[in-house]
């Protein structure tokens, strides 16, 4: 099986300077569920990899980010997508952990558990480090512009000129779509839902 994955915040949600600390500060991208509803009709799997240092920094229980994730999943399923898993890494940058993006632990976790091909799979990030993490697990990598995307665009387009960037998720939806319009799409291909908020470490 294959995936797409997803970073969290500036991809799906927006990116707060002062972080995503509860549901209330929880607030969808424009044109986000209507995307993942397009994906969720391709036979992949679609998993969010997000990396949330606000656990160890102490400023949110990860009982608290992981009710975001479970909220976030029913919202997006009530909007026709899906999001089969949620992975997430709680270390603080100066922790060194294999699973903090821009290291491919997150990736490679998702991937011994699912069963998933990471050599023809995607990643889609708004930031260098989701690029990095991309490249170091063999995925595809693509940039959007929300987020930190959009400052950050000109030194992925320099270190990385191959990498796609877009606008938004539904652009680089619609990208991934159009490359994979090969797949005959049947009830059967939808996928299994899987455990979400599986932390690492």
């Amino acid at each position: 099986m294959r995936a797409i994955f997803l970073d969290r915040d500036g991809v799906i949600c927006e990116n707060r300077p002062d972080h995503v600390k509860s549901w209330s500060e929880f607030q969808f991208l424009p044109g986000v569920l209507s995307a993942l509803h397009r994906l969720a009709q391709a036979p992949l799997a679609i998993v969010v990899v997000t990396n949330q240092a606000i656990i160890r920094r102490g400023i949110v229980p990860a009982s608290v980010v992981e009710e975001i994730h479970e909220r976030m999943a029913w919202h997006v399923r009530r909007a026709g997508g899906r999001l089969d898993a949620v992975y997430y890494c709680p270390h603080r940058p100066d922790e060194g952990c294999f699973c903090r993006k821009p290291q491919p632990g997150l990736l490679f976790q998702a991937a011994w558990d699912l069963g998933l091909e990471l050599g023809r799979s995607y990643l889609i990030g708004d930031a260098l480090t989701d690029i990095e993490a991309a490249r170091a697990a063999g995925c595809q990598p693509l940039l959007v512009r929300t987020g930190r995307g959009a400052a950050q665009a000109e030194q992925v387009l320099r270190r990385y000129p191959e990498v796609p960037i877009f606008e938004d998720l539904a652009e680089a939806a619609a990208w991934i779509l159009s490359r994979e319009s090969q797949w005959i799409l049947t009830p059967s291909s939808r996928g299994v839902y899987a455990p979400l908020a599986l932390p690492l470490g």
